[in-house]
């Protein structure tokens, strides 16, 4: 292709990071209500005892048994821009850490004041600024509780858009980036910090230039870049062609695996794409992996499991976003603190195409039927509803199974599947057992903590060996694929896991791969890449 004088392609290892207040966007920093909690009693939290000991974090950063625990990664170092970060927080984030506080009073109001009688006349102690956001209910126990109307919240001067950046940076190593949930990212000399939200189609412009050239000056001004950037901007640019993707033109089914929960299905009709966490391409690897280079010009479908930060990762999605035609999520709890809209997340952020699932509920299309599956355990005995296992039948016959990290916890829920849908010919099965305790991931959303004993025992965690083979001896699958498990060295800095041999995780996994060998069910503990393909 001939290239003029600004013609440029972006380089494969351009990375970019979606932050609210400088830290790195998940999902429960976008929808309101959860951005409030976790901005008092995560962020803040945490930089607060970096200022106050900024020694104690230095050193917990380096000991591996505090890996992904709640210390800011800057060496003991940097205080006073973490101070400054730390004012600005309150002073632009008042109105959300006045909605925290209002949660907080509404949900203490319900506990002494609602006692099995009408709410009606408790709507009049709703704290100001929730009325007409919230409605009071019973449970049928008349356990008292109040769900947000989430599409007026993001109405509502509590989404702020002004708190969304973006920053751009070259990966040039695997496990260089801090974790994501304990550490802002602060300027840096190899980032470059631009004040655009998140549902900007200007992103879209940018990368796309991965796929097709573009005029280097024209996407520097759209994106806004500054004189004092362009040095490190300019970096960002190749005149080298990426490598072409080859479309699947065979007659059968290729699964191919991205790492770890990330797998692509294609026929030569459609193209599915399961949990997009996908790495980069451009610097030298010791793991072998499949990267943006060998995804299709579009994607038919993405389908969405469930609402943590290493299933929906805005990296990654954000990058995609131009090429996705459909994005499949779970239907949530309709209003509940702890299970925000995945689908009214996505459209606040610019993905447009997003169609909600329930459970044994499918879409149908040429060649292919997604049915949406019950998801047990993972979440820490908490009522969130946006989770989902996937079957999918492709018409040639073949039955593909994704149960990401649920947990087997009664198989009679399968069995009764099993009795709608049949067997599965492959079963994708995430066997992360161990999993962090509740508080990890909800203790923000939580207006009393819980006692350390409780805390431990309700594990964000996956199938052990005994759970996982009982899907195999419900579902008789001929091919069995234990993926999910977060082993991949460029996934730390989101799932902060590091496995030894005599990890549970491993044990319980080769345990299952080993039975399943020995019955004669071909079976593999997915790590890197792998493809497969069904004739």
């Amino acid at each position: 292709m001939e290239l003029n004088t600004n013609q440029y392609y972006l380089k494969l290892n351009v990375a970019i990071e979606s932050l609210v207040d400088k830290w790195y966007a998940w999902s429960y920093l976008i929808s309101p209500a959860t951005a409030a909690m976790n901005i008092k009693d995560r962020h803040l939290k945490i930089m607060e005892s970096y200022i106050k000991n900024p020694s104690v974090h230095a050193a917990a950063v380096e000991n591996p048994k505090m890996l992904g625990g709640p210390f800011i990664d800057y060496k003991g170092k940097r205080v006073d821009e973490i101070k400054s970060l730390y004012d600005e927080t309150l002073e632009k984030r008042a109105d959300l850490l006045e909605l925290r506080e209002a949660i907080l009073e509404l949900n203490e109001i319900l506990r002494k004041e609602a006692k099995g009688y009408s709410l009606n006349l408790l709507y009049d102690k709703v704290p100001e600024i929730l009325k007409g956001y919230v409605e009071l209910y019973y449970d049928l126990n008349n356990n008292p509780n109040f769900r947000f109307f989430e599409n007026l919240l993001y109405k509502s001067k509590y989404y702020d858009e002004s708190a969304q950046t973006i920053s751009l940076q070259l990966v040039e190593a695997d496990d260089s980036r801090s974790f994501v949930l304990s550490t802002p990212r602060l300027d840096d000399d190899n980032l470059v910090h631009l004040d655009i939200p998140f549902k900007s189609e200007v992103i879209d412009e940018l990368f796309k230039m991965k796929e097709t050239p573009n005029d280097y000056n024209k996407i520097k001004q759209l994106l806004g870049v500054s004189d004092n950037q362009e040095e490190l901007f300019k970096q960002f640019f190749t005149k080298e062609a990426p490598p072409k993707f080859t479309k699947y033109s065979g007659s059968g089914v290729r699964t191919r695996y991205f790492g770890h929960a990330c797998v692509l299905v294609e026929t030569n009709e459609i193209s599915i794409l399961v949990d997009p966490v996908i790495s980069y391409d451009g610097y030298e690897k010791e793991v072998n992996r499949y990267t943006i280079s060998d995804l299709p010009d579009q994607i038919d479908y993405v389908l969405i499991t469930h609402n943590h930060q290493d299933h929906i990762l805005l990296e990654t999605l954000l990058q995609l976003r131009h090429r996705i035609k459909h994005i499949i999520v779970p239907s949530s709890g309709k209003g509940n603190l702890q299970d925000p809209s995945i689908k009214m997340m996505f459209n606040a952020i610019g993905f447009n195409n997003v169609i909600q699932l329930d459970e044994m509920q499918n879409i149908e299309m040429h060649g292919c039927t997604i049915t949406g599956l019950p998801f047990l355990g993972e979440h820490s005995d908490i009522d969130i509803r946006s989770k989902l296992c996937y079957h999918i039948a492709l018409h040639n016959d073949l039955k593909i199974l994704f149960t990401a990290d649920s947990c087997n916890i009664e198989p009679k829920i399968y069995q009764k599947i099993h009795e709608v849908l049949g067997d599965a010919d492959v079963l994708f099965l995430g066997m992360e057992c161990d999993g962090a305790p509740l508080s990890w991931l909800y203790g923000p959303l939580m207006p009393e903590k819980l006692d350390r004993e409780k805390d431990l025992s309700r594990r964000l965690a996956g199938c052990d060996s005994k759970q996982g083979m009982s899907l195999v001896d419900i579902f008789k699958p001929r091919n069995v694929f234990v993926y999910a498990m977060g082993l991949e060295p460029w996934l730390e800095f989101i799932s902060s896991i590091k496995y030894t041999d005599e990890s549970r995780p491993i044990v319980e996994s080769n345990q299952l791969v080993a039975e399943c060998i020995e019955r004669g069910i071909d079976a593999e503990r997915l790590f890197g890449e792998k493809t497969i393909e069904y004739k």
